[in-house]
Parts: structure tokens; sequence; C-alpha cells
């Protein structure tokens, strides 16, 4: 669930802020640039990398003034370091939060590097991941950009904000999802408007502590990620030499967004450097089998007998599919339209009850296709993703009207179930490695 938002004041601007959790510790997570924290929870990975953070702190989030759920503010009254500092603080006094770690990621680390050597009495250790010291490149700095790449960056904001330009450098592992497309287009246009994502990119240019960096002392964790598109890994090697005593974490991935590529391994270090202790999540996959259905013909026979007509047909469907659901033990995992999506723990149930949709429907004059497969599934949430449910997708898409197909994986675990079936021969699954021996259910 979504978590409430309040607001809270800071001097005069009302700061919106979450807390989700009820671990042993505080951790205020500090993001850079712009932020919208309601929007965080539509995203299926940022959801679960925002959860786990939560499994074991109490997590506090907030959108700093001028961008998200935060009061606007004039472009060239955008927040200093000094004023993102109050924020925090005033964040921390509404959530109850005496002392707290702070993660500071991209341009939210320097921010939580100042704060956490101003104020160490309320800072129990600092994360800073995917972040710089200096954002122009010197001489005695060369792993930042040179102004002339910062200048084309200015001119793709101006060009294309509120797209999804920039997601192939922050996040190449999905930049090429529709569905985080165009979350990250909605996502960007409600944190900010143009012209203060603009003028926060020239202010956050001009950030530059390295002086501040000896100055830290409190537990620190430097982690980077070694191919990161936006931001240069040897600037994070350099500032965790001058940070004394901090911990340095380089991980493989080109992703600069921390929620993105194997956010696993990212949340593994920062939880073990916080409470000492890694946590294995066991359940976060699972063997199953999914079934995917859907309508044959569905969009000619809804032109061919009317909306009303239709919307009663897709009605009695549902009911009838959700009945046969729970009567073979199977869990509801998304509909779509006239599509179902459903899990097993057992692959003969899975088939006996697409058996029984298929027969069913027809008395109601419709038909069906339907496809299984089982493998294992990454649970996230209320959903299951993977390469096993993508799998079943594409076997059902192969399914002929009223055809049950499975997976050789599925025919070879229900063998003496007395289930019989028909070679439908080797096929490429769109998206899937290798090629799949299909087998359609007869009876």
């Amino acid at each position: 669930m979504q978590p409430e938002t309040r607001y809270t004041r800071s001097g005069e601007v009302n700061i919106a802020y979450q807390v989700v959790g009820e671990g042993p510790m505080d951790l205020v997570y500090v993001m850079g640039w712009v932020s919208n924290i309601d929007l965080f929870w539509a995203e299926a990975r940022l959801e679960r990398f925002l959860s786990r953070l939560a499994s074991f702190s109490r997590l506090i989030l907030f959108d700093k003034r001028g961008t998200g759920l935060s009061d606007r503010v004039p472009n060239d009254q955008l927040p200093t370091i000094e004023q993102r500092m109050d924020d925090v603080r005033a964040v921390m006094d509404a959530a109850g939060s005496e002392r707290a770690a702070l993660f500071g990621v991209s341009e939210g680390g320097p921010m939580a590097a100042v704060f956490a050597s101003t104020y160490p009495q309320r800072t129990s250790a600092l994360v800073m991941y995917g972040t710089y010291a200096k954002r122009v490149r010197t001489e005695d700095y060369p792993w930042a950009p040179t102004p002339e790449e910062r200048q084309r960056w200015y001119d793709l904001l101006q060009r294309d904000w509120g797209r999804d330009a920039d997601l192939a450098v922050l996040a190449p592992s999905i930049a090429d999802d529709p569905q985080v497309r165009q979350w990250w287009g909605s996502y960007l246009r409600q944190s900010a408007s143009p012209g203060a994502a603009l003028a926060l990119a020239r202010m956050n240019t001009q950030i530059d502590i390295r002086q501040v960096l000896p100055a830290i002392r409190v537990p620190t964790l430097v982690i980077h990620r070694t191919g990161d598109r936006d931001i240069d890994v040897g600037g994070a090697r350099w500032m965790a030499e001058r940070i004394p005593g901090a911990r340095y974490v380089e991980l493989p991935g080109d992703d600069h967004l921390p929620w993105a590529g194997d956010q696993d391994a990212l949340l593994g270090e920062i939880e073990e450097f916080l409470t000492g202790v890694r946590h294995v999540d066991v359940s976060d996959r699972v063997l199953a089998t999914v079934l995917f259905t859907d309508i044959v013909g569905s969009t000619e026979r809804a032109a061919a007998v009317g909306d009303r007509e239709w919307r009663e047909l897709l009605s009695r469907h549902h009911a009838l599919v959700r009945r046969e659901v729970e009567r073979f033990r199977g869990r509801e995992i998304d509909t779509a339209g006239d599509g179902f999506l459903v899990s097993f723990d057992g692959p003969a149930r899975g088939i006996r009850c697409a058996c029984a949709i298929r027969d069913g429907v027809r008395a109601i004059g419709l038909e069906i296709r339907a496809g299984l497969h089982t493998g294992e599934c990454e649970v996230m949430g209320d959903q299951l993703t993977g390469l096993a449910v993508h799998t079943g997708a594409r076997v059902a898409a192969l399914a002929g009207p009223s055809e049950v197909l499975v997976s050789s994986t599925v025919r070879d675990l229900v063998a003496g179930a007395g289930l019989e079936f028909a070679d439908r021969g080797e096929h490429e699954l769109k998206g899937v490695p290798g090629s799949w021996h299909l087998f359609a259910v007869q009876g």
C-alpha cells in the first residue's frame, strides 16, 4: 500500500514526506535532482526497492522544496544545500527522528555528506550511492563532465523534458520497457516543471564538496556501479579515499538509478553496512505454474453483438473463470481486458483448470486459447514476473481456438496424472532463449 503523505514546515515552505516501516533504525532517503514521493510507488521495481529498505529501517522519504509534492518556489529561489539541510531537519523533527542514517543518491549525495559533517549528532551513518564530489571537470577532478557536456545536457532537458530521452543513460537495463518509459515521463513531469528542472540541473552543476569530505566523521559507505553511464566511477573511488574510515564497494552494472539492474546486490551491501546483517529473502523466487487465457476473436465478437451485450458476456466469462480458478486452488495474478494470468502450485491443477474454463465458456458461445508453463518466478508484491511468466505468455499466444497448449516442462511434470497430449513440435518463442517443444492437451 502507498504510505500516507504528510506535510511539515521548513521556514515558510511546506515539505511533503512519508514514513514507511517500523525498523529499529531511522533511514532518510535523500533523492537527487527531482522527485515525487507519491509516484515512487507506481513503479514496481522502485516500490520493491523502497519496501526492502523499509524492511530493516523506519524509512523517511521527502520531496525537497520546489519539487514533487512540496511547495513550488520561484526558479531563482531553488534550494541551496543549506536550505536542503533545513528541509531534512524539519522532516526528521516531524517524523520524531532524533538521529538517522542518510542515504544520498546521485545529486542527493553531496547534501547528505554536508549534513553528516555539519550535524554528526543527528547522523548515525552515511551511505552515498552513484554520486560525486564535483560536477564539472577540472585537472584535479577529471571524472566529471566538461562544461560542453553539461550544456548538451541542458539542451536535452529543454528539448525533451517529460519524455524518456535520458532513460537509456540512467537505466539502460530497463530503458526498452514501454511501461517504464511511460511512468518515467509522467514521473518527471509531476516532479518539476521544465524550467525548475533546468534551473536545478544548473545549480547542481556548481556543487563542489571536495573540502568537506575529510570532515565527515560518521560511519560512511560509498557505493557505485562500475559502468554507471551518468556519473563516472572514478569520482567515487576518489571520494572514498578522502573520507576518514569510509568503506568503498564497487558493484558491476551500468545503471545509475539504484532500483534498476541488480538491486539486491546494492540493497544487501546497504543493509549489511547499517545493520551488520545481510538479509536473504528466500521467498523472492518461487516455482509456479502460470496459466494465460484469452478469448478468441474478442474484437470481432464485440463488434458483432454491441457494447452492452459484450459487457454482459465478458462479465459472465470473468465469473466463470474465477469460479474455476477457485475450484482448482489457483491464484489470479492479473486481468487485462479479456485475458487472465493465474498461478498454481501444481501443473496438473493448472491444466485441469484451463480445460474446465475452455469447456465452460463454450456454453456461453465463447472460445478461449490457453497456455501453461512451469518455472521459477520472481515475486514482486502480489505479482509474478520473470522469464517463466514471459514463456507462459508466448506459449499461450501460439495456442489455437479451444486449445490448451503446454510447454514440455509442464508435460514432463504431470507424467502419471492421466493426462494425454498431442505433439505440436518445436517452436521459437519470441524473447525466450532456445527452442521449445510444445504439446496440446487432449480431451
